[in-house]
């Protein structure tokens, strides 16, 4: 699907600027620390909770693959179409897949 291949070019880039600091290049996050989002069964668990992670940031306890984090993100400030973007990047890297693509108009329908 061309569509989605371009937004997870776009959104490969947005993780880099953006998510890459704490989510490590390998989607490994830091144990107990910042959680993974490679072979990450929250994220494909609680889709909604995700987004509006990415869009209003989140904090206090969350578990990952059996392990508990309790920390904050704080919001980065993206576009909608770029919050589609980066998800749909994560949702398909290191072990994620299967999941519908995510479009601007359900990120704008997230509210906090």
């Amino acid at each position: 699907d061309k569509e989605l291949n371009d937004s997870i070019q776009r959104g490969k880039d947005i993780y880099s600027d953006f998510c890459v600091t704490c989510h490590l290049a390998n989607g490994e996050g830091v144990a107990y620390t910042y959680p993974p989002l490679a072979n990450s069964d929250y994220l494909m668990n609680n889709r909604e909770a995700s987004i509006q992670g990415v869009k209003y940031g989140r904090m206090g306890e969350l578990t990952v693959n059996g392990v508990t984090y309790n920390n904050t993100m704080m919001p980065l400030g993206l576009e909608d179409e770029e919050i589609a973007d980066v998800m749909n990047y994560v949702l398909n890297s290191w072990g994620n897949s299967g999941a519908k693509m995510v479009t601007v108009q359900e990120v704008n329908s997230i509210v906090k």
